[in-house]
């Protein structure tokens, strides 16, 4: 049996919902026709710091050129750390401008920019094991040898 993931449709007033994810953050953003607004948990996107974190969250816009001007997105982030968080939402903003414009052109950019604009890094931090000092792998040293 062949499940097929649905991909973000619009709504009643036009709007496309896509989410992302990075570690365990979360990011869930909603596209809709505007004036070119991006705001991460209702910050604007232009006073986000560090320089660093704005800049990877503008990648996707830049590509999207002249769509991501006529588009407003709302990016809700939860959870984790703040790289882990912008991350999501690098791959929330992508996922949106992609189903609001609904253009495989667009999608292709982006896979060829990077991968991870539409495809979600699935590495998690390694559980903590049993006679460990705090880490995964690392074990107790013994001190009668």
């Amino acid at each position: 049996m062949v499940v097929k993931k649905s991909k973000p449709k619009a709504d009643k007033s036009g709007a496309v919902h896509a989410a992302g994810k990075r570690k365990r953050a979360v990011a869930r953003a909603t596209a809709r026709p505007g004036k070119g607004n991006v705001r991460i948990n209702s910050i604007n996107l232009n006073i986000i710091e560090p320089e660093v974190f704005r800049l990877r969250l503008q990648e996707p816009l830049m590509l999207a050129g002249e769509v991501a001007s006529q588009v407003d997105i709302d990016v809700n982030a939860r959870g984790g750390g703040r790289s882990g968080q912008i991350e999501a939402s690098r791959l929330a903003i992508a996922k949106a401008l992609v189903a609001y414009t609904n253009s495989e052109e667009l999608r292709k950019t982006f896979l060829d920019y990077d991968r991870h604009l539409l495809v979600a890094d699935t590495r998690f931090k390694e559980a903590r094991k049993f006679g460990t000092h705090s880490r995964a792998r690392a074990k107790r040293q013994k001190s009668y040898r």
